[in-house]
């Protein structure tokens, strides 16, 4: 597959400042338009966040962006996930979390949980070391032809629907400013949308996107239902997935508009698109990326996300290769998109594992400054600040 090359851009200065105006949504008033989207940290103990994730998620406030986005939460359900590091969103996890907020809120920003279910995702030994563990999904397909557990049932949908909306109420209970629901990337709810592993023919299944998506509707609309209308709702979607970087759940733009108008309806305030690439265009005839397509689909602000001051992708960066700051020239591009309002917010996540204060630095034309992400660093120790 042949990579899309860098977007070029003329100009060596840029102008963010349209960037850091604040954004209300709902009853939730955002300071500035950045994001520190959910990446997967592995700092938590039996699924409750340690005080190393709670520092984590507080720095990147300090240093810049107003809204932090958990990593991925798993909703309280036996199928929801086995994996001891996994962060969980449960009884016995919600102090934890509630810790993590009010460090988030102290420091100025807002915080949501992201709400998941791994589905038929196999992390590697997850039969083997919890034989009790059945992976649950729409068609018990992990990938295309590749079967993982087995399919749900109905009551076991309506029970894993349940979940979300519990971890929904927690999440209100503790204090967050809202949920994202994570339909991205192969999971659960992902896996509904996708054709390749959407194979039911019941009312949430069959050829047409507004059929796969019935159930990711239905989830996003009881969580509205249960947590009323000042909390905000978020939904990350995206068409490649962790094992397919080419794979669709809508092969053309009507279908994704489908998508968008059930899932608006339902009561989803924010779309995060998720893509490799926010430069890249999502059909021919068109420069718009996917987050530059769902705009033109809804009014609610879609949040864009891909690499930012980054010159590669986030699966690149997984496999050892070295990213790149990109400087001025990629930021020029980020705003150009912006001010022609493909997007409402810009996510920025290696790049702010890299640099806590890379907001800050990018808005005070210091790139030169900013500590770059190492893949061979992944976690920062040294950037957390221990008690």
């Amino acid at each position: 597959m042949t990579e899309p090359e860098e977007p070029q851009a003329e100009a060596a200065d840029y102008d963010i400042m349209p960037l850091l105006q604040p954004l209300q949504v709902r009853g939730l008033q955002l300071r500035n338009r950045f994001v520190m989207p959910g990446m997967q940290r592995y700092w938590c103990a039996d699924g409750a966040p340690d005080q190393r994730l709670r520092e984590y998620y507080r720095r990147r406030v300090l240093g810049g962006v107003s809204l932090v986005i958990s990593e991925s939460c798993a909703v309280d359900h036996p199928s929801a996930t086995k994996n001891p590091t996994f962060a969980r969103i449960s009884p016995g996890t919600r102090e934890a979390w509630r810790r993590c907020v009010a460090g988030v809120h102290e420091a100025g920003g807002a915080m949501f949980l992201q709400l998941w279910h791994q589905g038929a995702v196999n992390y590697g030994g997850d039969a083997e070391s919890n034989p009790d563990f059945v992976a649950l999904s729409p068609s018990g397909l992990s990938h295309p032809g590749e079967t993982f557990g087995r399919a749900a049932t109905e009551a076991e949908l309506n029970s894993i629907k349940r979940a979300f909306v519990r971890g929904a109420l927690d999440a209100a209970e503790i204090g967050a400013d809202g949920v994202e629901l994570h339909a991205a990337h192969g999971f659960l709810l992902d896996q509904f949308l996708w054709p390749g592993t959407n194979l039911r023919t019941d009312r949430y299944g069959g050829p047409a996107i507004t059929g796969r998506a019935t159930f990711v509707a239905e989830v996003a609309r009881a969580v509205r239902e249960a947590t009323g209308p000042d909390f905000a709702i978020s939904i990350r979607i995206s068409q490649w997935k962790e094992s397919d970087y080419d794979a669709k759940i809508v092969r053309e733009a009507g279908e994704l508009g489908q998508l968008v108008s059930m899932l608006r309806s339902a009561g989803v305030d924010i779309f995060h698109a998720s893509t490799r690439r926010f430069w890249t265009p999502e059909w021919k005839g068109s420069d718009l990326g996917l987050a530059g397509w769902v705009k033109s689909f809804t009014d609610a602000p879609v949040i864009a996300v891909g690499s930012v001051g980054l010159d590669i992708d986030v699966m690149a960066s997984l496999d050892g290769q070295e990213g790149r700051p990109t400087g001025a020239s990629r930021i020029a591009e980020l705003m150009r998109r912006f001010q022609r309002g493909d997007f409402n917010l810009v996510s920025v996540g290696r790049s702010q594992i890299g640099d806590p204060e890379w907001v800050t630095k990018v808005a005070d034309h210091r790139i030169p400054d900013i500590r770059p992400f190492r893949s061979g660093d992944p976690w920062l120790s040294h950037d957390v600040v221990t008690t």
